[in-house]
């Protein structure tokens, strides 16, 4: 092994100590590390079925053991992490670790972690796994339109405190970039980015969000008379498949931080009326022959418009694997910065699909040099901060299987004759508020989960062609959403007095805390 001394801003203590970048990492290289490192347990992980993160710990015992189990993998009885989609009676399945997704455990420093595949009995991939649906998603985009989708997720969450006496307290809805004392957080914020940042190297930034919820009313003991403050942490762009790892493991590592420092975290789309819901948006950009293909002279590509239009078209069976939780419909309500109704727009934060500031040119990737006058050296050339942004997806979503929709949704526009016009006719200047008329032509996203398992059986044949869904898959997303009993969830909640409602949608919005 070689230490990596021509990068010294890097924080990955696998990518300094192995030397060469995780693409390239071998058994070998795995097993120096363990033993130079000081290793004595190797920790398993992958996604399950309910979109958590699993683990099954492996103590290191000798050479021999760690480089047969390392070549092999372990076995897992399939049938409480995919139940659903497991037959009980065939549920052995093979756990197989994925090399270049090997990372130092930031909370023991006597483990190695490493994301995992899963196989069947006949050394087949399992094909109704997360991870393997994601990973075929990707496959067919790049099969049939040369196109690789990468994405970068906007991850929101709150922390909650126990802020009875504390003397700086933030304000409501005025959280957005505060600084401490006034978000007692921050610096548990910066502590995860931190750790992350050493886990993926792949970190864009941290802020506090808007939301600040002070004393709120609850009927759960975690939440009842609690500050909650909304913070966000933002993703650099990676493969569809690797984003959806990384988010998996940034849950795990914000909620073991948090409990570090005795407080709370939660992902739950919405936690009280009036107050910020926490999304889950992801930006998205095509990659052909290893350029970002979205913007061409400040403009959307046709294939972006093409892409946004597969977003839109598919936007209604999304929710099923972006919103799964009855609450989750209580934040796509207007006037929140959540979308309501499908349509797209520049700049624009009511639409469904959003085309950000980004930074297309030299001329743009150079604005320091205007407010730095002595600043004569150029930067480097970059096409990676072109995207759009799908914006419905909150907390409650099943990253894998989400990414793996987008990927379809790609595939459709780009390979659909309407797409290009179908984008287009939904196309918003301004606040889709602003124009009544407009914006009751538009479709509306579901209210419920009940109105999204209807959209996804609707629109399953394009999920399930080229293999990337498979039939048992859907059914078992259409069942679950269906198992929310949520149908005209917001009707219902219309006809009760104030008081009434407010305490029902609480008691819906508290009982998925820790859902996903």
């Amino acid at each position: 092994m070689k230490n990596d001394t021509n990068e010294p801003l890097e924080k990955n203590p696998m990518l300094r100590a192995i030397g060469k970048p995780p693409s390239d990492w071998r058994r070998k290289d795995l097993i120096a590390y363990v033993r130079e490192s000081g290793i004595e347990r190797i920790n398993f992980r992958y996604a399950s079925i309910d979109g958590r993160l699993k683990e099954l710990k492996i103590p290191v015992a000798s050479r021999r053991q760690l480089d047969r189990v390392l070549a092999s993998g372990e076995r897992l009885d399939g049938s409480n992490p995919f139940r659903g989609v497991v037959d009980p009676g065939e549920s052995d399945l093979y756990l197989v670790p994925v090399y270049r997704k090997a990372f130092q455990n930031p909370f023991d420093p006597k483990a190695l972690d490493i994301i995992c595949q899963l196989f069947t009995a006949d050394g087949e991939l399992f094909y109704d796994a997360p991870s393997c649906i994601v990973q075929r998603a990707q496959e067919a985009l790049r099969k049939k339109t040369g196109i690789e989708l990468h994405a970068l997720g906007e991850l929101e969450y709150y922390i909650i405190h126990d802020m009875r006496n504390a003397f700086f307290r933030g304000r409501a809805q005025g959280g957005y970039h505060e600084t401490y004392p006034f978000i007692a957080g921050a610096r548990i914020n910066s502590e995860i980015l931190a750790v992350l940042a050493r886990i993926f190297g792949n970190i864009k930034y941290g802020h506090s969000e808007v939301g600040y919820i002070s004393n709120l009313v609850s009927d759960i003991d975690e939440l009842k008379g609690k500050d909650l403050e909304q913070h966000e942490i933002e993703f650099l762009p990676a493969p569809i498949e690797d984003m959806a790892d990384q988010l998996l493991v940034a849950k795990w590592v914000i909620r073991n931080i948090a409990a570090k420092h005795g407080v709370g975290a939660t992902f739950a789309p919405k936690l009280d009326e009036g107050d910020a819901g926490s999304g889950l948006h992801f930006h998205v950009s095509a990659i052909r022959d290893g350029k970002n293909i979205i913007m061409k002279d400040r403009e959307l590509t046709d294939m972006a418009i093409r892409i946004t239009g597969g977003m839109l078209k598919l936007a209604p069976s999304l929710t099923a694997f972006g919103n799964t939780v009855s609450s989750a419909y209580l934040r796509l309500v207007p006037h929140q910065e959540a979308p309501t109704r499908i349509a797209w727009g520049s700049r624009n934060r009511s639409v469904l699909v959003r085309v950000p500031l980004s930074w297309e040119d030299e001329e743009l990737q150079n604005l320091a040099s205007k407010v730095n006058p002595g600043e004569t050296d150029r930067a480097e050339a970059s096409d990676d901060r072109a995207t759009v942004e799908f914006r419905a997806p909150d907390g409650s979503a099943d990253i894998h299987l989400l990414l793996a929709g987008l990927g379809v949704a790609a595939r459709y526009g780009l390979t659909s004759d309407g797409s290009k016009k179908y984008a287009e006719e939904r196309r918003v200047v301004g606040n889709i508020f602003d124009n009544p008329e407009f914006a009751g032509k538009l479709v509306s996203l579901p209210d419920s989960c009940w109105q999204s398992a209807q959209e996804l059986e609707n629109q399953r044949a394009e999920y399930e062609s080229e293999g990337v869904f498979t039939k048992k898959i859907i059914d078992f997303v259409i069942k679950t959403l269906r198992d929310e009993n949520d149908r005209d969830l917001n009707k219902r909640l219309a006809q009760l007095s104030n008081k009434d409602r407010l305490s029902e949608a609480r008691k819906i919005m508290h009982r998925v805390i820790h859902r996903h």
